[in-house]
């Protein structure tokens, strides 16, 4: 509180952050740590035999790989404007970010079922090659993870409309946006792997 003549005038209170839930960050570093473990068997499996992999890769379509790379990457910039929105206490504007997410976010699982559904109506499986064991197991993994991302925002939109405290709100927001970051981070270092390395 600072004066002017004598007279005290109320400082405008800091704003509120949520300090993001420890137990997210734990989650989220152990399965990174297993993502990273799973890419470095992929590498030295794609160094025994770069021209599988290679003539394998071909078989991908790198539209499909551009286009859940782009939805996942607007849904995550969407993630981020709520929780700003909900830092300025704006929980209606949020909460719509948030559903624009989801929605956004939703385009992802049927353009990967679009994509999975070639590879098996041209005879592509999880038995093809070893390549394509990689590819179905990996893709697998981030679906699954990618499912528990539009349940935990399915949730953090429910809770926009609670009578929660202000940092409450935030803590919850902070952490599932933290999650849908990682799942589009997995998602980028997987195009990256899958779609585009020749190396």
């Amino acid at each position: 509180m600072s004066e002017s003549h004598g007279m005290p005038i109320a400082e405008p209170a800091p704003p509120v952050h949520g300090a993001v839930l420890p137990g997210i960050w734990v989650f989220i570093f152990a399965d990174m740590c297993a993502f990273g473990l799973f890419f470095l068997v992929f590498t030295l499996s794609r160094m025994q035999d770069p021209e599988l992999y290679a003539a394998s890769r071909r078989a991908l379509d790198l539209r499909f790989g551009l286009a859940n790379t782009l939805i996942l990457l607007s849904s995550g910039a969407l993630m981020a404007h709520a929780v700003r929105q909900g830092r300025a206490e704006d929980w209606t504007a949020a909460r719509r970010s948030m559903q624009w997410a989801l929605a956004v976010g939703g385009l992802f699982g049927i353009s990967k079922g679009m994509e999975w559904a070639d590879k098996i109506h041209h005879g592509i499986g999880l038995g093809t090659n070893e390549f394509f064991a990689y590819y179905f197991i990996f893709t697998g993994m981030h679906c699954l993870h990618f499912i528990g991302g539009v349940a935990v925002l399915l949730v953090l939109i429910g809770r926009c409309r609670e009578p929660l405290p202000q940092a409450n709100k935030l803590r919850w927001a902070e952490a599932g946006a933290a999650y849908w970051h990682m799942v589009d981070l997995l998602w980028i270092v997987l195009f990256a792997l899958l779609y585009l390395e020749r190396v």
